[in-house]
């Protein structure tokens, strides 16, 4: 039954409905000539904290920036940092050397940008040169010669020294004798060894003489014997010295012009001194087989000189780079975050060299910017504290995983540290910011800035037409086809849709961007250049399409009549509620049945869904409200006698929020004053103690869910929605709900108090009090009160026959 015209609030203008976007204002947006920073642009917020947290070189100010993921925040950090680093110096090269003095820990050396390829290849030809030069040097007939004079020298001591012993024992009457055990000594006579049975015969004064002369001569020989060793040290460091002598020739030249290439660079000329020490005493190295050519890869000829000698350009500038570089890490585990120490298996162990220390993120970076998920960075083990000990301590210290494990690794390295100069963006969703914000301490210690991205931004002609440009310029570098000014209008009517809001634009190009490109490719099926409106609300109504399998089921359960929803008649303490289900990021209206039952007594309003743990504690709280309602309006001077029962009939799952609480009221008052209420209005809006209707979320999909419904089943021209006054600003309704308003098929009515819904659903007045403090004749609210004392004296009449039955005696 439609109320009379004057009760309640009229239906809005169909006008008031939707916010169109006028295509005239977009003209010339959709040549995607859109700065990639205009995005940026339109986040003065964000923008501001990024130029602070680019523009200091203070430690401690790195950002972390926060917003939704469809936001492209990534792309705007990227564009703001790439301007910041550009035209700033590049940083410095580094590499890695052989330490000579302690093997395990390779030396990181500085070079200016650019140089360190120069500076690997310099040493790989000194290397080359090295290994063909030295050979032909201490191998040539001159230096062989002289060699061989040293050896013959030192040989001819020795015999010279034997010769002596022999010819003096001989004098003796001893003779020296080589066996196989070594050497002996023997008497002699007559330059002949006397047989052990002759020596026995001899007279015991002349046996005993010769035994003398036998242990002299032994000790003699004892110390000739002694010094062989040393005149073979001897010869080998004569040797050696003839060998260091003749290849420092060589090796001072090639390192002369590798010197004078480096020369500008102190920390490179002292390690090249090291290098030419080293080599001149490992001389032995480049003659013959590389004793060390398993230890990498390949197995090459020379590969032991390259581990030795070589160097492994860690990191170097491009030398076309534009400023400092700008690094993204989409793996951010600890080894590609820190670096890592690489292992090769060599006959069943693994082995490493400071030639397989690869670089990290922050090496790369380094001197520049760094930007790295934040969700990808917390769930990788070890990551979030690397990055803190490397902020804190100023150094990059590569570190491996398995110390940190516990687990027995193999031998490994320990590389000196690099020094950390650069600025580190992390960018992450808000709930990831705020947990981490609460749970770490550190965190403002290290990321002093918060660059906070917001989603929405004020709907003005420039915001739209700027909104069209990233939109353009998005199509633009996909490639895709172009969309016209009234595709683009509808793009940002779009916007304002996700939004929630008709004054206000979603800042969301991932979403819109889709849209667009769908619709071009409708488009370029039909054969036309441009996509206009038509292709862009087909592109919308297919994304729904794909996404509503659940909503498509539940309605067709409700035309059905398995789940029973009433869109025509009256009925008391029934209600049509609204709420919004979201699927799989799809969100639709449901409209749901909210029935109330009344009756005399003292436990006030039982929320059924509570007591079965299906509402959630903010319905609960909704709930709550209406009794704190009912006593203030109805029950000021005496106790609220009512025992009533709400409840959202047919639901099987959870029930959240207090935006069904309006419905709620008028169902309960419904009941109480026995009046019907109209069943081809449905209602959405929260209250409040003193009966103002509030506003809620998803107006839009609450008001749609309800029409389509009604539209299945027919218009009758009486239903509609009744929604806060202050959710009349957010309707963004499709186009044909508009269209049915503006023919007179369906109406929405924004109401700021409970009165007025009520009006609506009951076609009465609510009521006001009046001057003698009663509600006037006829109103919903008169009906109300005069049923609750009604409730009041039953339960008082209860009272005083329960007190009279328990004061009457009993009979023995």
């Amino acid at each position: 039954m439609p109320p009379p015209e004057d009760i309640g609030p009229p239906p809005l203008d169909a006008a008031a409905l939707r916010r169109a976007t006028d295509p005239a204002v977009l003209d010339g947006t959709g040549d995607g000539t859109a700065p990639e920073a205009e995005r940026l642009a339109l986040q003065p917020r964000a923008a501001a904290a990024l130029a602070l947290g680019a523009g200091t070189a203070a430690r401690g100010f790195n950002i972390f920036a926060i917003g939704p993921a469809a936001a492209r925040i990534k792309d705007s950090l990227a564009a703001r940092m790439r301007e910041a680093a550009r035209g700033r110096p590049r940083p410095d090269d580094w590499v890695y050397m052989h330490n000579f003095a302690a093997p395990h820990r390779p030396t990181a050396l500085r070079l200016p940008a650019g140089r360190a390829p120069a500076f690997a290849k310099a040493l790989e030809a000194l290397v080359e040169d090295l290994r063909g030069g030295l050979p032909a040097v201490l191998e040539g007939e001159d230096h062989q010669r002289r060699r061989g004079a040293i050896e013959a020298t030192f040989h001819g001591r020795a015999e010279q020294a034997f010769q002596a012993l022999g010819e003096k024992a001989t004098k003796d009457g001893v003779a020296i004798l080589r066996t196989p055990m070594g050497f002996a000594v023997a008497p002699a006579r007559d330059g002949k060894v006397v047989p052990p049975e002759d020596f026995a015969g001899w007279p015991e004064a002349e046996r005993e003489a010769a035994r003398q002369v036998m242990s002299a001569v032994e000790k003699e020989l004892e110390e000739t014997l002694r010094s062989i060793p040393r005149l073979e040290k001897d010869r080998r460091e004569a040797v050696r010295q003839l060998d260091q002598e003749a290849a420092r020739i060589v090796v001072d030249q090639e390192v002369e012009e590798l010197l004078a290439a480096f020369a500008d660079l102190p920390e490179i000329v002292r390690h090249i001194a090291t290098i030419r020490a080293d080599i001149v005493e490992n001389l032995h190295m480049f003659l013959g087989e590389d004793p060390e050519a398993e230890t990498v890869p390949g197995n090459a000829q020379g590969a032991g000189l390259r581990e030795r000698y070589g160097a492994n350009v860690l990191v170097t500038q491009a030398p076309d780079a534009d400023g400092a570089p700008v690094v993204e890490e989409t793996n951010p585990t600890l080894g590609n975050l820190i670096g890592r120490v690489e292992h090769v298996a060599r006959q069943g162990a693994l082995v490493t060299s400071f030639r397989l220390i690869k670089a990290g993120a922050l090496h790369r970076a380094n001197g520049g910017v760094l930007l790295i998920d934040a969700r990808g960075l917390l769930t990788e083990p070890f990551s979030w504290a690397a990055l803190k000990r490397a902020l804190s301590g100023g150094r990059i210290v590569i570190e491996d995983m398995q110390r940190f494990a516990g687990m027995a690794g193999t031998v490994s390295l320990e590389p000196d540290p690099i020094p950390l100069d650069l600025r580190v963006v992390v960018h992450g969703d808000r709930s990831l910011y705020y947990l981490l914000a609460e749970l770490d301490p550190d965190l403002d210690q290290h990321f002093k800035v918060l660059a906070d991205f917001d989603e929405v931004m004020e709907r003005t002609p420039q915001n739209e037409a700027a909104l069209a440009r990233i939109v353009a310029a998005g199509l633009e570098a996909e490639a895709a086809t172009p969309i016209a000014p009234a595709g683009l209008a509808r793009i940002v009517e779009h916007a304002a849709r996700i939004a929630g809001d008709a004054g206000r634009l979603a800042l969301l190009p991932e979403p819109l961007r889709d849209v667009a490109i769908e619709a071009g490719e409708r488009a370029r099926a039909a054969g036309i250049a441009q996509a206009g409106a038509a292709e862009v609300e087909a592109a919308l109504a297919a994304r729904r399409h794909r996404a509503a399998r659940v909503q498509e089921r539940l309605h067709a359960a409700t035309i059905d009549g398995v789940l029973r929803i009433e869109t025509t008649g009256a009925r008391e303490g029934q209600v049509n509620g609204l709420s919004v289900l979201d699927v799989g990021g799809h969100a639709f209206g449901r409209p749901s049945r909210i029935t109330a039952r009344v009756r005399p007594g003292g436990a006030g309003i039982v929320d059924i869904e509570r007591e079965v743990e299906l509402g959630g504690p903010l319905h609960s709280k909704g709930v709550l409200i209406l009794s704190g309602f009912l006593s203030a309006r109805y029950a000021r001077e005496e106790p609220l006698s009512l025992q009533a029962s709400l409840v959202f009939e047919q639901s099987y799952s959870g029930v959240e929020g207090d935006s069904a609480s309006c419905a709620e009221l008028c169902a309960l008052l419904s009941a109480l004053a026995e009046v019907p209420l109209r069943q081809d209005l449905a209602i959405t809006g929260s209250v409040d103690q003193q009966g103002l209707v509030q506003a809620i979320g998803g107006v839009n999909e609450k008001i749609e869910g309800f029409f389509d419904l009604c539209a299945a089943r027919g218009l009758t021209g009486t239903q509609g929605v009744i929604i806060p006054s202050a959710n009349a600003r957010h309707l963004m309704l499709a186009p044909d709900v508009v269209a049915a308003c503006r023919d007179g098929r369906f109406a929405i009515h924004a109401v700021a108090t409970a009165d007025e819904a009520l009006a609506l659903l009951t076609g009465l007045p609510a009521g006001a009090r009046l001057d003698d403090g009663a509600f006037a004749e006829g109103s919903v609210n008169r009906r109300v009160e005069v049923r609750l004392r009604r409730f009041a004296a039953l339960r008082r009449r209860w009272a005083r026959s329960d007190e009279a039955t328990a004061l009457r005696p009993t009979k023995p």
